[in-house]
Formats: structure tokens, C-alpha cells, sequence
């Protein structure tokens, strides 16, 4: 039985949410976001809260109406607040800058990375060496994040590549004579 489905999701003032069948739909100040459930669960929007509920008790709808309930409450996260994600980028000469809806990257390839920025997406670059993905979708974000990381992803010897700015890079020793 998830704990987490339980549990209502508010609905801050500001944003406007719809349910229609089994699309949930949400418009804030960040954009509008919508999410269909599962059919094993019973969405009802009253008094300002989503309610989700397992319709049978199967193992699958049990299951189903927990991620449910967070995905309803990444949607309200989403067109309130957005979400954001921090790459660092490491090594000589490696470098991230922004042309236009392009972001280029020189990742030690004999030719630089050009990375076409999707609609509903803003890349920013703080500094050469850090890139910070925005949006409201936090699928979208960390889909984009990455896919930028995959350019490069880092190395365990010297720790070269782009990597998550909260991530650790597990490092190896090299050869020893």
C-alpha cells in the first residue's frame, strides 16, 4: 500500500487545475503542464487538493497511484517554481558557450558539439565551465541534462568530461611501474 498516494496534492494559489477523465492539467505562472493516469487510478480535483485512488485492488494499481501522486505534485512544482539542473564541465581546453538557440561545446573532439536548446528549455552559462538547465517539465530538464552529459561523460582516471554538478566521479589509480 503506497503512503506517498495517500496523501493529497494542494494547489497553490496561482495555479489553476483541471481534471478532465484521466488527464490532469495544471497552469501556473511558469507555463501549463498536463499528465495523464493510469487507468487502474481515480483522479478528483476538490476544495484546492488532487486526490488519487487505487480503482481495484490490484498489485499494479497500487502501485500506479503512488507515482501518480508524484507526478501531479511535479506538475504543481513545475508551474510554480520549475526545476533546474547544474552541469560542470572539467578538463583542459573544455568549455560551454551560448550562440543563439545553440549551445556549443569544446569537449576535445576535433570539432565543436553543437546542442540545439528544445522549446520550453533556457541554458544558461554562469561561467565557461558551468551550464544550468531550466523548465518547468522535470522530465524535459533531465532529459536535456542528459543528453549534454553524454557528450562527454566523465572519466574515472583524471575526471575529465561534463558531469552533474552533485555528482561524484568515482577516481581509479592509473598504471604503476
Amino acid at each position: 500500500m503506497s503512503r506517498i498516494g495517500k496523501r493529497p496534492v494542494t494547489v497553490p494559489s496561482g495555479v489553476t487545475a483541471t481534471v478532465e477523465g484521466q488527464t490532469v492539467k495544471m497552469k501556473g505562472p511558469k507555463g501549463q503542464l498536463q499528465f495523464v493516469v493510469h487507468d487502474d487510478v481515480e483522479v478528483k480535483f476538490e476544495n484546492g487538493t488532487v486526490n488519487v485512488a487505487p480503482r481495484v485492488k490490484t498489485n499494479r494499481a497500487q502501485a500506479m497511484y503512488g507515482t501518480a501522486r508524484a507526478q501531479i505534485a511535479n506538475l504543481v512544482a513545475g508551474v510554480t517554481k520549475g526545476f533546474e539542473k547544474k552541469l560542470e564541465i572539467t578538463g583542459v581546453g573544455y568549455r560551454a558557450a551560448l550562440q543563439g538557440k545553440n549551445l556549443q561545446l569544446a569537449l576535445g573532439y576535433s570539432h565543436d558539439v553543437v546542442y540545439a536548446i528544445p522549446e520550453g528549455i533556457a541554458i544558461t552559462v554562469p561561467k565557461p565551465t558551468e551550464i544550468v538547465v531550466n523548465g518547468s517539465d522535470s522530465q524535459r530538464v533531465g532529459q536535456v541534462a542528459a543528453e549534454i552529459r553524454s557528450y562527454r561523460p566523465p572519466e574515472p582516471y583524471k575526471g575529465k568530461g561534463v558531469k552533474y554538478a552533485d555528482e561524484f566521479i568515482f577516481r581509479k589509480e592509473g598504471k604503476k611501474k
